[in-house]
C-alpha cells in the first residue's frame, strides 16, 4: 500500500499541484477544502496516513483547531503550510504540535525535503511494539501509550519524541543541541531554548507530586532520565 498523504488546502490551483507531485514521487494523496472535510478524511485514512500538509486559514474550521482536535487522540505528522510569515504564527503552530511548518510560495523540491526529514526522524525514533520503562513510567511504541504508575499520560507529538529519546538513552546526559538534533532534527530553525520548553511540558506530565521526579537538569550540561534514589 503506497503510503497517503492528506492535503488540506482551499486554493485549488495549489491543492491540484500538489497532489500531482506527491503522486508523481509514489504517494497516495486525498484533499480537502475545509477544516470539516479535513476530519472527515482523517477519520477515513488515519490508519494509513504518512502525514498531513494543512493550510492555516480555512473555512469552516481553521488549520490550527483541525491540528488540536487532531492531536488529542493522534500523533500523525503534520506540517503548517502558511502564507503568514510571522514568527509568532509559526510558534504556535510548533506548539499546538505541528512537526514542521512551510511559508508560502514554495518550490516542491522544498517540501519533498521536509517529507523526507520526517521519514527519517519517524524510522530513527519508532521501534516496532517495543516498551520501555524506568521505574513506574511505562511507554509503548506500538500503541504510542505512555503511563505513569498506571495513570495514562497523554502527550503531544513532540513530547513523546522527546520523551521517547530519553527512554531510549537512560542515564545519558545530553546538550541542548543534542536533543535538538535528534528530536527535532538538523534542519529545524527554531530557537535552542525550545528544548527547555518542552522538557518544563514533559515534567508537568510525568513527575507529578507524589512521584519520583526522573527527568534531571545536569547543570551547565543539559538533560537526562533516570532514577534517582530518595534521601
Amino acid at each position: 500500500m503506497k503510503d497517503t498523504i492528506l492535503i488540506v488546502e482551499d486554493e485549488l490551483s495549489l491543492s491540484s499541484y500538489l497532489t500531482k507531485e506527491l503522486q508523481f514521487e509514489d504517494f497516495q494523496v486525498v484533499v480537502a477544502q475545509d477544516g470539516l472535510a479535513a476530519m472527515t478524511l482523517y477519520n477515513e485514512h488515519q490508519n494509513d496516513l504518512l502525514l498531513i500538509l494543512l493550510d492555516w486559514m480555512l473555512p469552516k474550521l481553521d488549520g490550527m483547531e483541525v491540528l488540536r482536535r487532531i492531536r488529542k487522540h493522534d500523533q500523525v505528522p503534520v506540517i503548517i503550510m502558511t502564507a503568514r510569515d510571522y514568527v509568532g504564527d509559526k510558534v504556535a503552530g510548533l506548539d499546538n504540535g505541528a512537526d514542521d511548518y512551510i511559508t508560502k510560495p514554495f518550490e516542491i523540491e522544498e517540501l519533498l525535503a521536509r517529507i523526507r526529514v520526517i521519514q527519517r526522524r519517524a524510522a530513527q525514533l519508532v521501534d516496532p511494539d517495543q516498551t520501555y520503562q524506568i521505574e513506574n513510567l511505562i511507554l509503548n511504541t506500538k500503541s504510542h501509550q505512555v503511563t505513569r504508575n498506571g495513570n495514562v499520560v497523554q502527550l503531544t507529538r513532540r513530547e513523546y519524541d522527546l520523551l521517547l529519546f530519553f527512554l531510549q538513552h537512560v542515564g545519558q546526559v545530553f546538550t541542548r543541541d543534542e536533543l535538538l538534533d535528534n528530536v527535532w532534527g538538523e534542519d529545524f530553525l527554531g530557537q535552542q531554548n525550545v528544548v527547555d520548553v518542552y522538557v518544563g511540558y514533559l515534567r508537568g506530565k510525568i513527575d507529578l507530586k507524589n512521584e519520583q521526579p526522573l527527568i534531571q537538569t545536569i547543570r551547565g550540561v543539559g538533560y537526562a532520565i533516570e532514577a534517582v534514589a530518595n534521601g
